[in-house]
């Protein structure tokens, strides 16, 4: 039930009163129990504001009011303006920045890579987004962290290393391979072909278009594809009711890839070193992946080759915490769950313009527990 008022007029003197209304909503003009299930929708995670709108009948900018008091009971310390401080020790953090409305602002979240819950968030991707984590902490909790999973990000990696000396930052598989993918082989495939035409050779040339997928992709992946294909899987189910065919895995992957390796002694470069950066990060002793790693530094070298250079670089400029892999068993897996559950979060809300409440959905968001095929209903014995 929703009241339209709760003040009574003195019909003698025409002054307004007050007036108690035990089974209304405080803030709001709306009985509890109204207040309660439109609490109760909120924190299911899986409405947005305007679906719990038109289940309750409430106004879009009531039910925002209504889950922000929500998330701040939860998230925040009573009185103060400040979240509150994470549930329990963490061992191994992670951390990384996420675009923020139309992506020229930046937004950074720092993880429990454990529980994988969002632990602070924070606009900005420079280093005093760490010092303020830090402060907010505190020392004695920062004692008990061992590692932290980061990007590239340099300032990320020198914030800890400045306040807490003892923790070791990570660089896992997933970055390593995302830049050699992005930087080395998009930009070799892109310099093989020019130069291929330049000399005249339109066909090497043309067998390099639309090859980026193949080169930048594991043979194992290539191999599943190929096994898809000879059992004529469907990738697209078409509709006799729209007039559209099923479309079909389509064969070939690997053998065009061994053709490309076959034709062009830079691109088999790329694809051992693949190969050994894989073989690398599948070690657990420290001095053998250092080995394995100073040998991919040493091919990258030989080629003179500017992007594998680059490459060469990067692995030398972040090498203690490349090998400190095979010590910490960790991933940004979890991180990057977070940013497409961000991403989903934020197409369903058709965009947050008020940051505060987008952050404090975030956070609450990472704490939902995945339940695989949820029955409708709960049978009692």
């Amino acid at each position: 039930m929703i009241f339209p008022h709760n003040q009574l007029r003195c019909p003698e003197c025409g002054t307004t009163k007050s007036q108690f209304i035990s089974f209304k909503a405080a803030g709001h003009l709306i009985t509890e129990q109204l207040h309660q299930y439109a609490c109760d929708l909120l924190s299911i995670g899986t409405y947005t504001n305007k679906q719990v709108a038109e289940i309750t009948g409430l106004g879009e900018n009531t039910v925002k009011e209504i889950d922000k008091k929500r998330l701040r009971d939860i998230y925040t310390t009573d009185g103060d303006n400040k979240l509150r401080k994470p549930e329990k020790q963490a061992r191994f953090l992670g951390i990384d920045e996420f675009k923020l409305h139309n992506g020229r602002r930046y937004a950074t979240h720092i993880i429990d890579l454990e529980s994988g819950h969002v632990l602070w968030i924070q606009n900005g991707k420079k280093k005093q987004v760490v010092y303020d984590f830090i402060d907010h902490v505190g020392m004695e909790w920062m004692s008990g962290v061992e590692t932290v999973a980061c990007d590239m990000n340099s300032d990320f990696q020198e914030a800890f290393e400045e306040k807490c000396e003892w923790i070791q930052p990570v660089f896992d598989y997933f970055h390593i391979v995302k830049n050699f993918n992005d930087k080395v082989v998009s930009e070799v495939r892109k310099d093989e072909q020019r130069r291929l035409l330049e000399e005249g050779n339109i066909d090497a040339a043309r067998a390099l278009k639309r090859t980026r997928y193949i080169l930048m992709s594991n043979r194992s992946t290539l191999q599943k594809k190929d096994e898809d294909a000879a059992n004529e899987r469907v990738v697209h189910k078409g509709s006799p009711l729209f007039k559209t065919e099923d479309i079909k895995r389509k064969s070939g992957y690997e053998a065009k890839y061994d053709d490309l390796l076959r034709e062009n002694k830079l691109l088999f470069t790329l694809d051992l070193i693949k190969e050994k950066l894989s073989a690398a990060y599948a070690l657990t002793d420290e001095i053998k992946m250092s080995n394995a790693i100073s040998d991919i530094m040493d091919i990258c070298e030989a080629t003179g080759n500017k992007h594998l250079l680059w490459f060469r670089k990067l692995l030398d400029d972040h090498f203690e915490g490349i090998i400190a892999h095979a010590t910490y068993r960790i991933s940004a897996g979890k991180i990057e769950g977070i940013n497409q559950k961000i991403k989903t979060l934020r197409r369903h809300g058709y965009g947050y313009p008020d940051d505060e409440y987008f952050f404090l959905k975030i956070m609450d968001m990472s704490r939902k527990q995945y339940v695989r095929n949820q029955p409708s209903h709960r049978i009692c014995d």
